[in-house]
């Protein structure tokens, strides 16, 4: 007998809802695109804390901050149904739900004393990170090599993928950046320094939380006592993690019991994060017996037809989980498979389309455009804009990214951790007349000092920044001492940095109010420490500065990577480019898991829409210096991952721009006017 708050879910929801309750054994969700995975997780949480399952012994790990808080409000609402009087009691008690940089920093600090951390470290972010590689890089000597060695962000990014993938270098190098392969012996030697200068500067960067918690779970003890803490551990977006997390997961619950996760191999697409659909392909295998699978396949977003189209692409895919995706939303329209001319007629085709939905009582909102790479939208953004169409393009400057922002968020971490040298470099030279020199010198003498606040006393400023370094020191002192209290310690740095803003930026105003959207952030959180952790590990994406947001209308297109749209859902969505070299890439096809993953990413791009689909062929594209040939139009060829076989799903279209421009063509051909000659002659 189904209970009443379970009866909205489809059947195979609830199996997944309630299997293995009362003896909790490994389970495998394999959720297709629009299946309800959130809402199906959600209440799985839910029904253990009904159940009789301590919430304080639930571990909920997502992929970011939002998705964490978006799962505990469900649960929430889901538990008022049946504890009304303790639903609020229930979402507090999850106190484990986080993403899993979140939770391991947690668990570290706990920890700390015990695997030879300092509770006080500071986190890095990536722009940290990258440049302390890069003063380490500057203090071996490998700035001023013969040969142009590899640039921090290269050399970070290297480091990241080895400790993730938990491979080794030299395969990273071979597989990622061949053009780094023979710099391999001095990276080896430069990662080795950048982890003993976090080490003596008690800092961490995001690659560390997992790494350092990897590590715990191979101590015994500690082992030990962490897993025996959680009854229930529960992952989302398995089909993203990488060899580490899953390590992770793994040691913590090594028997499988109460072990949930939640994917779908069909939407792994993020490899160069270093996730790993092996993950999830391997899940079950890694138990005996194998992990319980149960897949959700009845889709709630797209028309039957823009379903059967999608799936006949996945299932070309050498290796997945079979399921066929399903939807009551019944459609005479299947999606177009529309061949244009080139580039611009491709431009000019969306740019219609999008008007002609929005005459059709489509809001652009409810329209996306999605592509491979990001140059390829230029041709649609100069069409939209010469058309007065609003867009959206995703990936402007986000929050954290902004060099005010960057600014106080540096001066708060280092005046938590005063051997925090890179966030020490930024904020001492801010000061006016202090430099490189000044900075180095004041660091040297805090590490002597082992990050004492009388040092900052002490040191003799030079006579340019004499007059601003009091009130400096007196600020840091302040907030190191938890003199004032959490927020008035950002209120505080703000405080001293406003002179400083005013001096830096002509647009100061306007950054002003970035820093009073961070006063607003800082106060949801109860501790500086707290702020500093989860807003390095999940910092918000708006900024004054972000690009290309309409400021005066209420309504816009969407303009997307695949990449960056997964996850979301529009009315109607156009895939540019849907040609062999741009989907999949010519820099992807060089194995087949790289081409596999190129499917997946057609397949996300296909199931973000709900009415409306269209695949969009331009017969020849611009290519930028491809091998080194240089910039030319290429003739191209429909994406292999929609063979003639499946060609019949798609309504096949060619847009008829070509003919007409053609025959425009002809009749001006025979009576040419030198229009040149007409204008020039207005001016005599």
């Amino acid at each position: 007998m189904t209970s009443p708050y379970l009866a909205a879910l489809n059947p195979e929801q609830r199996r997944a809802v309630e299997y293995g309750i009362d003896s909790p054994a490994p389970l495998l969700v394999v959720a297709g695109a629009g299946s309800g995975k959130t809402n199906t997780l959600a209440h799985r949480v839910a029904h253990l804390i009904v159940r009789g399952a301590d919430p304080r012994r639930l571990m909920l790990l997502t992929f970011s901050r939002r998705a964490a808080a978006e799962m505990t409000r469900r649960v929430e609402r889901i538990a008022a149904h049946v504890l009304p009087d303790q639903a609020r009691l229930v979402a507090d008690a999850l106190t484990w739900s986080g993403t899993f940089h979140a939770v391991g920093a947690r668990l570290l600090r706990e920890h700390a004393e015990a695997i030879g951390l300092d509770r006080a470290f500071t986190i890095h972010d990536r722009e940290d990170s990258a440049d302390l590689m890069n003063l380490v890089r500057h203090d071996l000597g490998f700035s001023k090599t013969d040969e142009r060695f590899p640039a921090k962000n290269t050399c970070l990014a290297a480091y990241s993928r080895a400790v993730n993938a938990e491979a080794p270098l030299d395969d990273v190098l071979a597989s990622h950046f061949p053009w780094c392969a023979g710099w391999e012996n001095e990276l080896k030697a430069l990662f080795g320094a950048y982890v003993e200068a976090k080490q003596r500067q008690n800092v961490l960067d995001y690659d560390d939380l997992l790494l350092y918690w990897a590590q715990m779970m191979h101590v015994d003890e500690i082992a030990r006592d962490i897993a025996a803490r959680f009854d229930h551990v529960l992952v989302d977006e398995y089909q993203d993690t990488n060899r580490l997390q899953a390590s992770i997961l793994l040691a913590l619950k090594p028997d499988g019991r109460g072990l949930t996760v939640v994917g779908d191999d069909a939407q792994s697409i993020y490899s160069f994060r270093a996730a790993t659909v092996r993950n999830i392909l391997d899940f079950p295998q890694h138990f005996s017996p194998p992990a319980h699978i149960i897949t959700l396949d009845r889709n709630y977003r797209s028309t039957q037809p823009i379903l059967a189209a999608a799936n006949a692409v996945i299932d070309l895919a050498a290796e997945r989980y079979k399921k066929n995706l399903r939807s009551e939303r019944a459609s005479a329209e299947r999606p177009l498979l529309v061949c244009v001319r080139d580039e611009a007629d491709q431009a000019r085709y969306v740019a219609g389309r999008i008007l002609g939905y929005r005459e059709a009582a489509i809001p652009l909102k409810q329209q996306a455009v999605l592509f491979r790479a990001s140059h390829h939208s230029g041709p649609l953004e100069i069409e939209l804009a010469r058309r007065n169409i609003p867009f959206v393009k995703f990936g402007g400057l986000k929050f954290l990214e902004a060099a005010h922002i960057k600014d106080v968020l540096a001066f708060l971490r280092f005046a938590e951790n005063l051997r925090d040298r890179v966030s020490g470099f930024r904020v001492i030279q801010i000061l006016p007349g202090a430099g490189p020199a000044t900075a180095a010198r004041l660091l040297e003498q805090l590490a002597a000092a082992h990050g004492a606040t009388d040092a900052l006393t002490a040191f003799r400023p030079p006579a340019a920044c004499a007059a601003d370094w009091p009130a400096f020191a007196e600020a840091l002192r302040l907030i190191q001492n938890n003199a004032v209290g959490w927020p008035a310690e950002l209120d505080l740095a703000c405080r001293w940095y406003a002179p400083h803003l005013e001096r830096r930026y002509e647009d100061a105003k306007i950054r002003e109010a970035d820093l009073l959207q961070l006063a607003q952030i800082a106060s949801t959180y109860a501790s500086r420490q707290r702020f500093l952790t989860e807003l390095t590990l999940d910092p918000p994406s708006a900024s004054s500065d972000e690009a290309g947001v309409p400021l005066l209308d209420e309504d816009y297109v969407i303009l997307s990577t695949i990449h960056s749209a997964k996850g979301q859902e529009w009315k109607s969505v156009f895939v540019l480019n849907c040609v062999d070299g741009c989907i999949p890439s010519d820099l992807a096809v060089g194995s087949t898991p790289e081409i596999e993953e190129e499917r997946r990413l057609l397949y996300v791009a296909m199931t973000r829409a709900k009415d409306h689909l269209h695949l969009i062929v331009p017969q020849r594209f611009f290519a930028h210096q491809q091998r080194g040939n240089g910039d030319r139009h290429m003739y191209a060829v429909r994406t292999r991952f929609v063979p003639e076989r499946i060609a019949a799903l798609f309504e096949q279209n060619a847009w008829p721009t070509a003919a007409r421009q053609s025959g425009f063509a002809a009749k001006t051909a025979a009576k040419p006017v030198d229009i040149a000659a007409r204008l020039r002659s207005m001016w005599r």
